[in-house]
């Protein structure tokens, strides 16, 4: 299950290879995953619904509970059927949909793709963290396909409506999920449901929470806006986020958990009502259509809220035609789904009131939607008939049941008004597309492959087989039903019941809804009376009038704290520092046992760098307060050796270096002389707020020196290091081993820092828009090496030389370092800081265009390579048998030079090297290069600006 979900994102990854390659025929190949995913499913699902689930277990992160937990039970088993079926028919039809050379469809299939991937990862997940990530991707995922064309206002807002409420549906479901892996003892929610917590408060809140979750992923009341607004995502999308997969999550959710929780207070009050409500607001909003697409989506909302309605009832029938009212909705909606894609695409509207005659023009798609929506309106001999008799079945035992006739009896009122108005807009639906309309000129839909209508005929031809084939999958179905007490009656799925109340229901429903649809025009009108004079509430306007009132308190805010004053920001940040942990500090203080120095080195070094603080503070000069800055930071690295860190101290020492050499530049462009001002108020409320950092950061590091009572667990990392991560040098063992994951987090925030500040300052210096890359550069009068020659008085003939000496030994020491790092001081970090210090050097002594000599390429894709080779390094280890990031030790016996002892974590290191080189880069080309440019920019314009001027005084 593992490979088949992993398989999914690989072939996403994929995918614009092969679109490059195919074209939209790469569609065809990519469906080949979810449809081998189904064919794999079908004998565990037939093994699950006998009463044998599978369960696959790979160990992850146990410390916290999060391991790749899946399974295949009944319920899960035939969701994924239905997930991948869907799915692989979808990426079929998207063959034909898309035009040839599509420019977007790269992205869009790997989307697809992914997100296909991510929704079976959520319905086999067996693990409440790994459902939670699941449930997130496909959030996000759902975002890029929604705002597939991000140039059209309608794709960028309901992209963000749809990602922000079901965004905050998942966190609200998250801390649920939590609460209950802490009652429960496990994350895995085969043994949560098995042996779930006792009914208490704490319960009561956490499944509300997750239900929240369900709720807004779903579209019910009062998150049902988002769906509608979806639809201004390309068709497929539709066909299948929409009616097969995303909104059936919350479903899925419900019906996992409603086996243990339907007793939980609130359950089925919550569910029951608020899914009638959907139901029935969603089917008067479907009446109201023009765009038989919105007429669909609100259909969707509709049944989505049935869905919930029956799934939350929490009774054993009631749980069974959940399961398969789930099932018949994916096949019938996604049918019609794919229905208005092509019509869309052959006609080029989707307005019912331009459209007439494709009934003669298109025969054969008229049938297909006749099939499918009968399916959807419950007629026999269809799936959505028995499912829908089987609902009706299980709410007029509801009451009974429960031991609450008079609930029950309101619930099966509003199911039935629901589906009065589902065979109304389903009447609606093949009347508006297919119906010789007067006054209407026909249509005269373009020419279109066979193949584009063979997807939505399986779909629709699964419904009318699944009708007849009842007997066969009620056993498959009530596998997961017996996992409820026995109700007053046996639940099947079956064409003829007899003369039952569920029957006779549904005859009501189906006259009064081809009533309601005969007379469209009065209750149109009534409609538009009702909502024009009423004010009715509306959750769209609700949810936008927040949004704009959070964007304005956000205005508002950001006018009165952002004022462009870096002393402004940093004084906020620093005076919270004293005052909140400050505070703490002083309640906490106790007299640290002191010991003043081990050795009179670190005596002498700590009065120098006392010394240089008090004069950098004192200093009127920039570039002497930064070069006493930097003495600090020497004196740290001498400390560091003081104390047998000789590793950190190397750190210490090129960072510093690194720093200094990045302060000069900066300085360039500002006055050599701070302010002469006298001494001010705010300039004295700037020394005691440093005063006050200082003491309490001493405060801090007092206490926390004198606060230790246990053992350190670095204590007992020397043998392990060496054993476990093969690597004598404990630091940096601990950086690409132990705690890999920090350091791949870390390097992920560099990356987009060092992004961010160079792409900064380029707008900065007007240089964001224009298209350089790094290229090599001869000058007529270049020697031999240094290819490009500072021209004017900066040049340095003894610096060109030694420059020409030390480069490339610099270089292979810093290679050396990043490779020995693993048992002697070093590493990819120290190693990339002297490659850029090299790559300075350079710069330095033949300026920006030997520095591109000396790296012709982008730095963006240095930091970019970088981060994927330490993030690809990860997953090497998996292939000799180690864990992700686990450093793996391979011995290479090589002919002549002797064995060679490989540590897979040097592949780490390697990524770590070209982030900081990259890093290196981004700083020359911004704070370098940039200002250079910018420098000679204004040189020639005052030169020009002088010539002028004395052209006009000659």
């Amino acid at each position: 299950m593992v490979f088949l979900v992993a398989l999914h994102f690989l072939v996403a990854g994929a995918a614009p290879a092969l679109v490059r390659m195919l074209d939209r025929r790469a569609f065809l190949v990519l469906a080949l995953v979810p449809a081998a995913s189904f064919v794999w499913l079908l004998g565990p699902v037939a093994r699950a619904t006998d009463g044998d689930p599978t369960y696959e277990h790979l160990t992850w992160i146990p410390q916290i509970g999060l391991n790749l937990d899946l399974s295949v039970n009944a319920l899960s088993g035939i969701v994924a059927l239905l997930v991948t079926g869907v799915g692989a028919l979808v990426l079929v039809y998207c063959t034909w949909y898309f035009r040839p050379n599509d420019p977007e469809i790269w992205r869009f299939s790997g989307v697809l793709t992914a997100f296909a991937g991510a929704m079976l990862g959520l319905v086999l997940s067996d693990n409440v963290y790994l459902l939670y990530i699941f449930w997130e991707l496909t959030t996000i995922l759902s975002f890029l396909l929604i705002g597939h064309n991000p140039e059209r206002r309608a794709n960028r807002r309901a992209a963000m409506n749809a990602l922000i409420v079901t965004t905050f549906g998942g966190l609200a479901m998250l801390v649920g999920l939590v609460g209950l892996h802490l009652l429960s003892g496990t994350p895995r929610l085969s043994e949560l449901l098995a042996d779930p917590p006792a009914a208490g408060p704490a319960v009561t809140t956490f499944v509300a929470l997750i239900l929240v979750g369900a709720l807004s992923k779903s579209a019910l009341v009062p998150f049902h806006f988002w769906l509608p607004g979806a639809m201004a995502a390309p068709t497929p999308v539709s066909a299948y986020l929409h009616a097969a997969a995303m909104v059936k999550a919350g479903v899925y959710l419900v019906a996992l958990l409603a086996p243990v929780f339907a007793d939980t207070p609130g359950w089925r009050p919550v569910l029951v009502s608020l899914g009638i409500a959907t139901m029935i607001l969603g089917g008067l909003r479907a009446l109201r259509q023009y765009d038989i697409k919105l007429l669909l989506a609100y259909g969707t909302v509709s049944q989505l809220g049935f869905l919930v309605a029956v799934a939350g009832a929490g009774t054993r029938s009631a749980a069974f035609a959940a399961l398969a009212l789930l099932c018949a909705h994916g096949l019938f909606k996604s049918a019609l789904f794919l229905v208005v894609g092509i019509i869309d695409r052959s006609v080029g509207t989707r307005d019912l009131r331009d459209l007439s005659g494709l009934r003669a023009a298109r025969p054969a798609l008229f049938v297909i939607t006749i099939v499918a929506a009968a399916s959807m309106a419950g007629l026999p001999v269809m799936f959505g008939f028995t499912a829908k008799e089987a609902a009706l079945a299980a709410f007029v035992d509801l009451g009974k049941d429960l031991g609450h006739p008079g609930w029950g009896m309101a619930a099966l009122v509003g199911i039935v008004v629901g589906s009065i108005l589902t065979v109304a807009y389903s009447a609606r639906f093949v009347w508006g597309a297919f119906a010789d309309k007067a006054g209407v000129e026909p249509c005269h839909p373009r020419a279109f492959s066979a193949g584009f209508t063979v997807v939505p005929g399986i779909l629709a031809a699964a419904s009318l087989v699944a009708g007849f084939a009842g007997p066969a999958l009620t056993p498959r179905i009530a596998t997961y039903a017996d996992q409820f007490p026995e109700g007053a009656h046996h639940a099947m799925l079956t064409l003829w019941h007899g003369f039952t109340p569920a029957l006779g229901l549904s005859a009501i429903a189906v006259v009064a809804g081809l009533a309601l649809f005969v007379w469209r025009r009065p209750v149109a009108a009534t409609q538009h009376a009702i909502v024009d004079r009423l004010p009715m509430p509306d959750a769209e306007r609700s949810y936008q009038a927040v949004m704009r009132g959070v964007d304005r308190l956000a205005v508002e805010i950001t006018g009165r704290t952002q004022r462009g004053s870096l002393p402004v920001y940093l004084g906020i940040i620093l005076v919270t520092l004293v005052v909140v942990p400050g505070t703490a500090l002083i309640r906490a203080w106790e007299t640290p046992d002191v010991r003043i120095a081990d050795n009179p080195l670190q005596i002498v070094t700590g009065l120098i760098m006392a010394a240089a603080a008090i004069l950098t503070v004192r200093s009127r000069r920039r570039l002497r307060a930064v070069l006493l800055l930097g003495v600090t930071g020497y004196g740290t690295s001498i400390l560091f050796v003081a104390h047998g860190a000789p590793d950190l101290a190397l750190t210490q020492v090129l960072v510093e270096t690194f720093l200094l050499v990045t302060f000069v530049l900066v300085l360039r462009r500002l006055p050599p002389f701070f302010s002469d001002r006298p001494f001010n108020i705010a300039r004295w409320w700037r020394v005691g707020v440093g005063t006050a950092v200082g003491l309490t950061v001493s405060g801090f590091a007092f206490v926390a020196t004198n606060a230790r009572t246990a053992t350190p667990i670095s204590a007992g990392w020397a043998e392990p290091a060496y054993e476990y991560g093969g690597g004598k040098n404990i630091v940096n063992v601990a950086l690409v081993d132990i705690r890999a994951w920090d350091t791949i987090g870390e390097l992920s925030v560099l990356v987009v820092a060092a992004t961010g500040i160079a792409s900064l300052i380029f707008l900065l210096t007007d240089r964001s828009m224009r298209q350089i890359r790094p290229r090599r550069v001869v000058a007529p009068d270049s020697n031999a090496w240094l290819a490009a020659n500072l021209h004017d008085q900066r040049r340095s003939i003894v610096f060109e030389i030694v420059t020409r000496l030390i480069f490339h030994t610099v270089i292979v020491f810093s290679i050396y370092l990043m490779i020995s790092g693993h048992n002697s001081p070093g590493g990819g970090f120290a190693g990339g800081l002297i490659a850029g210090l090299a790559l300075m050097v350079r710069y330095l002594a033949g300026g920006r265009e030997e520095l591109d000599n000396a790296a012709p390429v982008d730095a963006g894709f240095v930091l970019g390579l970088g981060l994927a080779v330490a993030a690809l390094s990860g997953l090497l280890p998996t292939l000799l048998g180690g864990g992700v990031l686990q450093s793996a030790i391979v011995d290479v016996q090589i002919p002549v030079l002797g064995e060679l002892h490989l540590v897979t974590s040097v592949f780490f290191d390697i990524g770590v090297y070209l982030v900081v080189v990259g890093l290196a880069l981004d700083v020359l080309r911004s704070l370098g290069s940039g200002i250079d440019a910018q420098i000679e920019e204004e040189d020639e314009e005052a030169d020009e600006a002088a010539q002028s001027t004395s052209e006009v005084t000659s």
